[in-house]
């Protein structure tokens, strides 16, 4: 392997620990992840609705923060094939205040992340835990 491509290597494989890191130092509300799509970045608040939706494609998993859905500011997603990692956060999480990071998109005009992996999920440090 030559040099560039080495660094480039290593370069890549940094880039999810230094996104998670650099993410998790200012968490924004819900309210304002719209104004960050595309972004790498923290988003925390109460999680004010969740739902699991076996039967729908993809066997999604939705936690709605700042108002329950269709009114949510912003949603968290994860999918059928992931959900085994997070457990049944639609019974745990609801009600409580906790911080998601990941890259904002956009779907059907609601910011979201999709969460593949349990690191992405954390009590806020609002929580009190």
């Amino acid at each position: 392997m030559r040099v560039r491509e080495v660094i480039v290597f290593f370069s890549l494989a940094a880039l999810p620990v230094w996104a998670s890191v650099s993410a998790r130092a200012d968490p924004l509300a819900p309210a304002d992840a719209a104004g960050h799509v595309g972004e790498v970045t923290t988003i925390c608040g109460l999680v004010a609705s969740a739902k699991y939706a076996p039967q729908s494609i993809g066997a999604p998993t939705f936690l709605d923060f700042g108002s329950a859905y269709p009114r949510a500011a912003f949603t968290a997603v994860i999918l059928g094939g992931d959900r085994a990692k997070f457990g049944a956060p639609e019974k745990t999480l609801q009600g409580k205040e906790v911080c998601v990071s990941g890259e904002v998109r956009i779907y059907k005009g609601t910011p979201q992340i999709i969460l593949t992996h349990p690191d992405q999920l954390y009590a806020s440090p609002r929580a009190g835990l």
